[in-house]
């Protein structure tokens, strides 16, 4: 056996452990009901016990809040409907899987997934799904809702397992969620919170949006190759061998029919239609889908909404022209049986939202990362070793909170003044953060979006569990982190510009 041959053996044996051990947890609706309770022991006894730190960013003393206390328990039941409700990645995936349900009962999907994979060459599929994940952090999370399946859906049509497109588009979603070629809403989101931060410190420092823009365009050639490597050389060879007759999807072996053909064109074209009314509502300031500002931010908040109709017309037309859909009857039923399938994800919603919004309630959250913080501090560290290490430290308490602007909200007011009185710029500890932040999104159960992905996993696996998921997602999430942390130091010490005139010291 050659070395290479043996490492890999050693991986695949500590990832199968990682998989059995995942697996042996009880249903992940269990699991999050048990960590709620959990999470309402462990706030009892740090309020009895007195627990709080000064919050970073006004000086207000934060303390922890007993979940048992009257006002919580009667906040936890009167605002239930709610918690369940404003779950945010809730209304995305109903509406999306809406449009998409019609789609793929039409048929709509199969035909195209099979046109798409005979028109792509096999190299290319992997690295193609890689970044088109990357890219859908301009529709903020519809890629988690609309991308992963679909990555799943690709490879088996070509006839790979179907759990290794789910990974790699994950890892393009997840793992690439700070990276584009365009800035996308998290940059001006994340700019205003640094800019803020540097205030104390600067009274006149500004923080521009394209603050981290080289870099983040540097990172997507990065992730890519590095998606692809760990999908092909990895996950794949971990998985059985795909076999079509297990597939849950019907699919049709042979050319695309004439009919279909003619179906696949119609939808086509409704969808380009679709494509310049959508253009037209977006050409200048002032239209429905461009602020007064000339941002196009209404746009890409409602690009959800736009997929969803997008799919649903796409369907529809194809349906018609097929002749799959004879009435109106046809697509209610076809919308309706599509909610059907997605009960065991709304039960998962329904827990998952409750676990976040309590650990939030609890103020745990935020204590763990000051702590962190603080303990990060006092180590002493100074230039990139410290920006290493606030990239393990946003690494390790993305595992606990998962909003990208909240941790930064209180992050920024430690991190960046006293970076910026070590010589190091504002930009740079956004860039660390940024870097950190992403490369464990997709081993987080916290992750929003952990659940659905749950349920595409089962599509194809009945045994597919937490374990699964965190042991397929594993070997992206430690190569994302090394080879980001490497490119971001390798830049800094090259003197490379973070963004248009934005250096990495200050």
């Amino acid at each position: 056996m050659t070395e290479a041959s043996q490492r890999r053996s050693v991986l695949t044996r500590f990832l199968d452990g990682v998989e059995r051990t995942g697996n042996a947890l009880p249903d992940p609706v269990t699991l999050f009901v048990l960590m709620i309770f959990l999470v309402v022991l462990a706030s009892v006894i740090a309020s009895a016990s007195g627990v709080a730190v000064p919050h970073p960013g006004t000086g207000d003393v934060v303390e922890a809040k007993s979940l048992m206390a009257a006002d919580q328990i009667q906040r936890l039941l009167m605002e239930m409907p709610q918690t369940f409700t404003g779950f945010s990645p809730l209304g995305y995936v109903l509406l999306v899987m809406l449009g998409v349900g019609v789609a793929e009962k039409t048929g709509f999907l199969t035909v195209a997934l099979r046109s798409l994979v005979s028109g792509v060459s096999p190299r290319l599929v992997t690295a193609a799904l890689v970044f088109a994940g990357i890219m859908s952090s301009l529709a903020v999370d519809a890629g988690y809702v609309v991308l992963i399946p679909l990555g799943a859906a690709i490879f088996m049509g070509a006839g790979r397992h179907p759990v290794a497109g789910l990974a790699a588009g994950f890892a393009g979603v997840a793992g690439g969620f700070s990276s584009n070629v365009i800035l996308t809403p998290l940059d001006p989101l994340l700019a205003g919170i640094t800019q803020e931060a540097a205030r104390l410190v600067a009274a006149d420092y500004v923080v521009d949006i394209t603050a981290n823009y080289y870099l983040m365009l540097g990172l997507v050639p990065l992730f890519v190759i590095v998606g692809t490597w760990v999908t092909d050389r990895l996950v794949e060879p971990r998985l059985p061998k795909w076999e079509a007759s297990e597939s849950p999807i019907q699919t049709s072996d042979g050319d695309v029919s004439e009919i279909e053909r003619r179906g696949m064109q119609a939808a086509l074209l409704s969808v380009g239609i679709l494509a310049a009314v959508v253009a037209a509502l977006a050409w200048a300031p002032g239209y429905p889908l461009r602020g007064e500002d000339g941002s196009f931010l209404p746009l890409m908040r409602s690009l959800v909404s736009l997929m969803f109709i997008a799919f649903l017309v796409a369907g529809i037309v194809y349906g018609l022209t097929t002749r799959v859909i004879a009435s109106d009857k046809d697509v209610v039923r076809m919308m309706g049986d599509a909610m059907s399938d997605l009960g065991v994800y709304i039960v998962l919603a329904f827990v998952a939202a409750h676990f976040i919004a309590m650990f939030n309630w609890s103020n745990l959250g935020i204590i763990s990362a000051v702590v962190g913080a603080d303990t990060l501090r006092a180590i002493g560290f100074e230039g990139s070793p410290l920006l290493v290490s606030l990239i393990v430290l946003a690494a390790t308490i993305n595992i606990l909170v998962g909003s990208a602007s909240a941790k930064w909200a209180f992050l920024a007011p430690i991190f960046v003044p006293m970076l910026m009185l070590l010589g190091l710029s504002p930009e740079a500890t956004q860039a660390a953060y940024r870097i950190g932040d992403s490369s464990t999104n997709m081993i987080t159960p916290l992750l929003p979006y952990f659940p659905l992905i749950l349920i595409v996993g089962k599509r194809y696996d009945p045994n597919f569990g937490i374990g699964t998921l965190v042991a397929t997602m594993l070997p992206f999430a430690i190569a994302f982190g090394i080879a980001s942390t490497v490119f971001f130091v390798g830049w800094l010490a090259l003197g490379l510009p973070l963004g248009p005139g934005v250096s990495g010291t200050f």
